[in-house]
């Protein structure tokens, strides 16, 4: 079968590398695509958002299964204009992705399913929302409530940290309509873990474990990016806690869209903080998470075209889906000024040479190719990812991989997977 895959991240690039591996797949395009990308697809310069050319495409390369990556295409309902073709997709519909597009319509559902969550309110108006926080006085998150790239989040110590997110979300438009309207949260404390499942409508099959680090610098400081790296498994999830999420976050969340006449076929994400009280949601996405991708997919021992039809199928629950024991650790590596503004076209050296290793792999995230030569195009640039027998060996590993390339102002954390390394 031809598989198009949509999106040109480091997460793209790991699906692209499971996905050219099954047996059933004569060949992968990939739109837009990267330099790494392109190892294992046929890359097409079609933009994500151009649902004309992706369907013009589609027709034209009798395409049998268009997976998905990124969340703004599916906002906007490409799965559903693949469907409306007669096709299969790997992704949620426009409806049933509202759950990451729109932070408030999430909220509401968990408010409404009992779901454990921050307390939370939304706002349209900054004056209003400057006087809520002065009003409270405590320490507080603010977010963008639509798609922001995973920078839309502010985390607040201090009532004037407030303010200021507010005016920058909302007065200074940083993150542009989708800061039109913000959503202020209590701020839960606790390690931070991330749960993906696939969803097919009827049943739910829970992924490994994983956890992410956010902030852009060494022991969790500095502003929110969309994720500097990640390992999985995380010690932070045993199997009770692991039956606590299901029961009461994956299942219900389900539930309550099926309620809403809303099917959900795709993956589900679901960001959470491990709380005294137990875990609680911090968000949802309707996608594969990036960087947690990179190490799942390390892990990952099933064929991911099968179950990916599975899914679309409504047949998830015939799958047996097989892990590696052994955990992954994927680092970050990003342009200097990342998650502000930075240069690009810096020359890429020693990607080869770090993948010696046949536990390690470099995934593109923002790379082009100039003039012959492979150049940064991005924020969050490639994510060395390595398998090792226990967490200490991975970490070995990938950092080793990581002093193997350069480009300059290269920046990357050096505590990823910290917790479970300790």
């Amino acid at each position: 079968m031809k598989v198009l895959l949509i999106g040109s991240g480091g997460r793209e690039h790991a699906l692209a590398w499971k996905i050219a591996s099954s047996p059933l797949v004569k060949q992968v395009f990939a739109a837009p695509g990267n330099p790494g990308i392109a190892e294992y697809a046929q890359c097409a310069n079609l933009a994500v958002m151009d649902f004309d050319g992706i369907e013009r495409f589609v027709r034209a390369n009798a395409i049998d299964l268009v997976v998905i990556g990124p969340e703004d295409p599916l906002a906007a309902g490409l799965a559903d204009r693949i469907i409306g073709m007669g096709l299969k997709v790997f992704g949620p519909s426009k409806n049933a992705a509202q759950l990451e597009a729109d932070k408030w319509f999430a909220k509401e559902l968990m408010r409404h399913q009992a779901v454990p969550t921050a307390e939370a309110r939304a706002f349209s108006d900054p004056n209003t929302a400057d006087e809520y926080v002065k009003m409270r006085n405590t320490p507080c998150v603010v977010k963008a409530t639509g798609l922001a790239a995973g920078k839309g989040v502010s985390i607040c110590y201090r009532t004037q940290d407030a303010l200021e997110a507010i005016d920058r979300i909302m007065r200074n438009k940083a993150f542009g309509a989708a800061g039109d309207r913000l959503v202020i949260e209590e701020m839960l404390s606790g390690p931070e873990c991330s749960i993906l499942a696939f969803v097919d409508r009827k049943s739910i099959y829970i992924m490994e474990s994983a956890q992410d680090h956010k902030p852009v610098d060494d022991g969790d400081t500095g502003p929110m990016t969309g994720g500097m790296g990640a390992y999985s498994p995380t010690p932070v999830v045993n199997d009770a806690i692991m039956k606590t999420i299901q029961r009461d976050i994956i299942v219900p969340v389900i539930d309550g869209l099926w309620r809403h006449g809303v099917d959900y076929k795709g993956v589900l994400y679901a960001g959470l903080m491990m709380t005294a009280n137990g875990p609680k949601v911090l968000e949802f996405n309707c996608r594969f998470g990036d960087p947690e991708t990179q190490p799942l997919m390390m892990r990952f021992k099933s064929d991911l075209v099968e179950v990916m039809l599975a899914v679309a199928d409504g047949k998830l629950d015939q799958m047996d889906i097989r892990w590696d024991p052994r955990p992954a650790i994927s680092v970050i590596a990003a342009s200097k000024g990342y998650p502000g503004t930075y240069p690009k076209g810096m020359e890429i050296a020693g990607i080869d040479n770090a993948q010696s290793d046949p536990d390690v792999m470099v995934f593109h995230s923002g790379t082009a190719m100039a003039n012959g030569k492979l150049v940064t195009a991005g924020g969050r640039v490639l994510a060395v990812t390595a398998l090792g027998d226990d967490i200490k060996d991975a970490h070995r590993k990938a950092y080793e991989a990581m002093a193997k390339i350069h480009f300059d102002g290269m920046h990357f954390r050096k505590d990823i997977g910290h917790q479970a390394v300790r």
